[in-house]
């Protein structure tokens, strides 16, 4: 039975429409990925679905008794009393119950209340609280979370960490995730990854962080334009079969608006042809431009592009035996790097190392204690700041990027301001609106907006990915691989930095940062066969990621694979009940007469399967393809499973040729 089931539901905030006549289900065990640009309305469906925001028509049903949990995108600046306290809250009833007693039986700074401590256990008893307890104490561990610690003095990692155990304690059927990996380092991404692959519950999450939508998400929900569509599948998938319908759409709208026009012309002919004319005609007109009317199109891209200064000289930095200290403790030990023109550099570590520290350093914005820092000549800086401090709460999006002004100089042509912002997906009215007034995504683009404006020669990005949907990040990597100065980046998103970096500085533990050629793949690599490198989480100097953590996965990870190999060595049971021989020492055997005929039969049925997969992508491509938009969503849903459907073929196939030694016979 459908956990929850939509029909026909609509949102709208004024003018535009969140969802409009959506459809859907959610269904026990699903693992979605909810994707869409920035601005299309992916929390508000997050909070719909979860009940805290009613929709203006259709109909939502709950299954009786369903136990959502949702972790919102921001964590609460509020956040007040101990850890336990907060998970515990997570159990509407007894959630306050079981954190009076946890107070009460811990209190070490004074004579304990006996008392008390009797009575909180007559009302435990009385609600069978202690396999409440018990939860709540498995998820504290689970979490690796101290029960006792204030929530007021963790860092913003460590705070979403309890968020989601408070979200998980209550053991919900359905776990809602908005940017879960906002603000955590790779090391607590990594956690949460594994954890979650080991739910039970079903699971939506929105997410910009590509490696980790890869590795969780099953299936893929887009919200685009007011609609929902499902991609069953991978991301890769989704992204190659979206492109696909973005181009089928654009030639079923050319073809309207071509028609359309014809048909303008036709209705505007002198009198004789209208005392003529076809009434059927006229009235099909009507419902053309009633079409058109209504035809949502999709936003443009983010178009950016840099100022660019006079060009640097060939040496940018170069720090020698550089410490910095900040009381008594030691943020940066004796560094040494390095950096040229065109170098792109990659720093990597957990939360609260000193990262933004070294960059502050290089820059010139703090001085050593230690050591010295050169800077090369004509040095035109732009700083991207992930706490947004250079932005202005008080004045406009507009006039953050403009300083007032109602144009701003562009690669030397004078644009108006109005336009230059369309250029991040910026309305006037969004151009205009206070900076208060803009989701993360937005002011992620007006950060980028305004940093591009400034002529320069190097760019420094502070976690510039948080909040920004995947294609403006996708678009930010194309304009960083082609600019022409150097680049300092600053990121825990591992596809970003492995897809602009070329050499990294990462952490080591006690201040020290090491030097490395790639970005982290590379390091984990070199780690592997090296004696020195360290692992780089476990090592922060705030623990945001314990070192016991950090062990605990790679023995997790060194278990799976023993099993795997283990697994290979026995040979995997096929669903035919055959035992399988490992695909890189395929035995070369004669084939049972099953199997025989299995192999034999495959070629016919893979051509049979890539005629009606032909078959349904011509329809896809017919211009007409949308007019029923129930029939070509099935279509296109039948065409995902037929695509599996050969992939597995195809893989049976070469998998018993390779068993019997490359020849069917």
């Amino acid at each position: 039975m459908s956990l929850i089931r939509a029909q026909q539901v609509s949102l709208a905030f004024g003018a535009r429409a969140v969802l409009d006549q959506a459809s859907f289900t959610v269904e026990p065990g699903v693992r979605i990925a909810l994707v869409g640009r920035n601005g299309e309305g992916k929390s508000t469906l997050l909070k719909l679905i979860a009940g805290l925001i009613d929709a203006d028509s259709g109909d939502i049903v709950r299954q009786s008794g369903l136990k959502v949990a949702y972790l919102p995108q921001a964590v609460p600046t509020d956040l007040q009393g101990t850890v336990y306290e907060q998970v515990a809250g997570g159990i509407a009833d007894a959630g306050l119950l079981l954190a009076d007693y946890h107070r009460v039986s811990t209190d070490t700074d004074g004579e304990m209340d006996m008392r008390a401590l009797a009575r909180l256990q007559d009302r435990l008893d009385a609600i069978d609280g202690w396999s409440l307890a018990q939860r709540v104490e498995q998820t504290l561990s689970r979490m690796e979370l101290d029960a006792d610690v204030d929530v007021a003095s963790l860092s913003g990692g460590l705070k979403r960490r309890v968020l989601l155990a408070r979200a998980l304690v209550n053991d919900p059927d359905l776990l809602l995730l908005d940017e879960p990996t906002n603000h955590l380092d790779m090391g607590a991404v990594d956690w949460l990854q594994e954890h979650l692959q080991g739910l039970r519950c079903a699971l939506i999450f929105v997410t910009h962080d590509r490696s980790f939508l890869e590795a969780v998400a099953r299936d893929i929900i887009e919200l685009d334009r007011g609609r929902l569509s499902e991609w069953p599948g991978d991301y890769a998938l989704y992204k190659k079969r979206k492109n696909d319908q973005l181009e089928a759409e654009a030639t079923q709208n050319a073809l309207f608006d071509k028609k359309l026009a014809q048909e303008e012309t036709w209705i505007r002919q002198g009198i004789k042809a209208r005392r003529t004319r076809n009434e059927g005609r006229v009235r099909a007109l009507e419902a053309l431009r009633a079409e058109h009317r209504e035809r949502r199109v999709q936003s443009g891209s983010v178009r950016m592009s840099v100022n660019s200064a006079e060009r640097s000289g060939k040496r940018v930095f170069e720090a020698n035996n550089v410490t910095f200290r900040r009381g008594e403790r030691t943020i940066i030990r004796d560094l040494s790097v390095e950096l040229s023109r065109r170098d792109r550099l990659g720093i990597i570590g957990p939360n609260g190392c000193g990262k933004s520290t070294l960059v502050n350093l290089l820059v010139g914005n703090l001085e050593p204690d230690g050591g010295n820092i050169r800077h090369g000549t004509r040095l035109e800086i732009a700083y991207f700041d992930q706490l947004r401090a250079s932005l202005d709460a008080k004045a406009t999006a507009a006039e953050n990027v403009s300083g007032g002004r109602d144009t701003v100089t562009v690669n030397g042509n004078d644009r108006h301001i109005m336009s230059y912002m369309q250029d991040f997906l910026f309305e006037p009215s969004r151009a205009r609106a206070p900076i208060t007034a803009l989701s993360g995504g937005e002011t992620g683009r007006l950060m980028l907006a305004k940093l591009f404006l400034k002529p320069s020669n190097v760019i420094v990005l502070d976690e510039p990915s948080n909040d920004l949907d995947i294609e403006t990040l996708e678009l930010l990597e194309a304009l960083l691989a082609d600019y022409v100065g150097t680049v300092i980046l600053i990121s825990h998103d591992r596809q970003l930095l492995e897809n602009v970096v070329t050499r990294s500085l990462v952490y080591q533990g006690e201040g020290r940062f090491v030097s490395v050629i790639g970005a982290w793949d590379d390091f984990e690599r070199e780690r592997a066969t090296s004696s020195t490198l360290k692992p780089v989480f476990g090592q922060s100097e705030e623990g945001e990621l314990s070192a016991s953590l950090t062990a605990r996965n790679k023995s997790t990870r060194t278990e799976d694979t023993d099993a795997k190999v283990d697994r290979k060595d026995r040979g995997a049971t096929a669903s035919n009940g055959q035992a399988s021989t490992p695909a890189h020492t395929p035995a070369r055997v004669k084939l049972s007469y099953k199997l025989q005929k299995e192999l034999d039969e495959l070629p016919a049925t893979i051509d049979d399967l890539e005629q009606r997969l032909a078959a349904m992508q011509q329809a896809m491509a017919a211009t007409d393809f949308y007019a029923d938009r129930d029939k070509a969503e099935q279509v296109i849903a039948d065409a995902a499973t037929t695509q599996q459907t050969l992939d597995t073929s195809y893989a049976r196939w070469d998998e018993l040729e390779s068993r019997a030694g490359g020849a069917s016979t």
